[in-house]
């Protein structure tokens, strides 16, 4: 029978938090996505305050720091990643003294906060762009956004051929006949980085909440401020073929590289280790290596890893190229496998690889679950930092038979672009067996949660011994008292059969098997953790279908 053992650390402190050096390199970090956590006032949205009253879960369950993802006044057109006001929280979310609470309290539980920054466009209502809107053509405002006039005899063809990540072109056209940049919806205009006063806002911002106490920032596509100069045609290349896989002249410019060399000065003005991480998308794990040089930012995701299929052979490639490329900057590898705009690996697992990152198909849902756990226990194996996106440590899968007239992520009603199905990682997570949103607030929730939701909540997991939550606890709890838990950046392969990957690094040994069918292996000492049952005679482990252990041989 497999064997479980967890020797947790005491609880951080404050003491503890200040303390601990270089405590980014192996961070456990949990991501929060404030509207669908916790709803504080029954309004059926999730708020500030909600996620403020469960910090003490989060503590519990072992995370290091919590990301937020947007809370700013926002209109909404993307789930504030369309951002009015950079200063102040959306009334949906609370207020600035609610922000300030949750970082006080996250602090005293030894939580370090990461709040989401998103530098590449604003919302069409910032006073910025209403006011590049009324000064009209040729004015000093319309020079912090991309105005251009069009093409064709009277103006009425975008600038160039660029298309929106959202589908459509990348450009509106306005009443005065001059046109609009925007990467994503037309409701978020892309700011021009060649202009200083975007520089100095948004140093003066990262102050802001620095003032305000956080430790770090999540840099929203990081990789999309600069644009090459001249906004170059693509030719008629498919621009969706190539986001991600070849540098852009919207994307991965090198010119980013400069606006991060300064912030990362405004960053190193404040004690306690704060941080940077970016979400880049790159062609290639060496690329993304690019943005966390010494004087640069201190993590990126690793969306090469998150894309891989569930796979030995794949799954080696990635994290051999990620910690080749991070070794050369001294940056840490990051390890990633859900976020709010992927469907999450529970429900990707579960379906026939090559469907991509975003599906909508249940799957054997079984076998999702089963690969989820033991693709947790080997992505918090790895040498570097970890992120947890919530609900994901009580194995939830994406509700994807969920109504087209409740849907609300924009990129749906455009038609093209993005699937658009990313509402079904976002459904409110359930936190008690019964109620009307299942323990997350009093009034419902926002998108419907499916019937059933209450027997993969937090109450329901809790204290039951082999439940995917109890795991993720005893996971993070190990990692903690294992001195080899996330630090380094190599990893010691071992021989194993096809579809098995296993690996040592100082006194703890990790074994996937990606197979569909059982492995016998040797026992490489006392087992830690096992995502599922195995059996252990004469010094061999025989180690089930898609399942992970972890050994120590001290």
């Amino acid at each position: 029978m497999s064997q479980q053992h967890s020797a947790a650390d005491p609880a951080p402190t404050t003491t503890t938090l200040a303390r601990r050096r270089d405590w980014w390199r192996d961070a456990v970090i949990y991501q929060v996505y404030p509207r669908s956590f916790a709803d504080s006032n029954g309004d059926g949205m999730g708020d500030l305050a909600g996620v403020r009253s469960r910090l003490p879960y989060l503590r519990d369950l072992g995370v290091d720091a919590v990301w937020l993802s947007p809370f700013y006044a926002s209109p909404q057109a993307d789930a504030g990643y369309d951002v009015a006001d950079y200063r102040a929280v959306d009334p949906m979310f609370g207020n600035l003294l609610d922000a300030d609470a949750l970082i006080r309290d996250a602090h005293e539980l030894g939580l370090r906060i990461i709040v989401d920054l998103v530098p590449n466009h604003s919302s069409d209502q910032h006073e910025w762009f209403k006011r590049a809107l009324a000064e009209g053509p040729g004015s000093p405002s319309r020079d912090r956004y991309h105005f251009r006039p069009g093409k064709g005899e009277n103006g009425e063809l975008p600038p160039n051929d660029w298309e929106s990540i959202f589908g459509g072109p990348a450009w509106t056209r306005v009443a005065d006949g001059e046109w609009y940049l925007h990467l994503f919806a037309p409701e978020q205009p892309d700011f021009n980085w060649e202009h200083p006063a975007v520089g100095d806002e948004f140093r003066s911002i990262l102050r802001f909440w620095l003032d305000m106490g956080v430790d770090g920032f999540r840099i929203d596509v990081a990789h999309g401020l600069v644009k090459a100069e001249g906004l170059p045609d693509l030719g008629g290349a498919d621009q969706l073929k190539l986001l991600g896989n070849d540098v852009m002249p919207f994307f991965d410019q090198d010119g980013v590289h400069e606006v991060y060399r300064q912030w990362r000065l405004v960053l190193d003005e404040y004690a306690g280790e704060r941080i940077f991480v970016a979400e880049a998308w790159t062609p290639t794990v060496e690329r993304t290596a690019h943005y966390v040089r010494p004087d640069e930012l201190h993590q990126a995701f690793n969306f090469q890893y998150l894309s891989t299929e569930w796979d030995a052979a794949e799954l080696r490639a990635v994290i051999d190229r990620t910690l080749e490329a991070m070794r050369p900057v001294g940056a840490p590898a990051t390890w990633v496998l859900s976020n709010h705009d992927v469907t999450r690996h529970a429900t990707r697992f579960a379906n026939p690889p090559g469907l991509g990152t975003q599906i909508r198909l249940a799957g054997d849902r079984e076998l999702g679950l089963r690969r989820a756990r033991a693709a947790t226990l080997l992505m918090l194996a790895l040498p570097g930092s970890a992120y947890v996106y919530q609900g994901e440590e009580l194995g939830l899968p994406d509700v994807v038979d969920l109504p087209d007239e409740v849907r609300q992520d924009p990129a749906y009603f455009r038609g093209a672009g993005q699937d658009g199905f990313r509402d079904g990682c976002r459904v409110p997570i359930p936190w008690t067996r019964d109620g009307s949103s299942y323990g997350f607030g009093s009034g419902g929730s926002w998108l419907p949660q499916p019937a059933g939701w209450g027997e993969l909540s937090v109450e329901a997991q809790t204290g039951v011994a082999g439940s995917t939550l109890e795991l993720s606890r005893s996971a993070l709890a190990v990692r903690r008292a294992q001195p080899d838990r996330g630090a380094g950046d190599a990893v010691e392969w071992l021989r194993a059969p096809e579809g098995v990957l296993a690996f040592r690094r100082g006194e703890f040994v990790c074994v996937a098997n990606t197979r569909g069918e059982s492995v016998t292996v040797p026992a490489y000492g006392r087992v830690l953790l096992a995502s599922g049952e195995l059996t252990e005679t004469d010094g061999e482990a025989r180690v089930p279908a898609d399942t992970t252990v972890w050994w120590t041989t001290g």
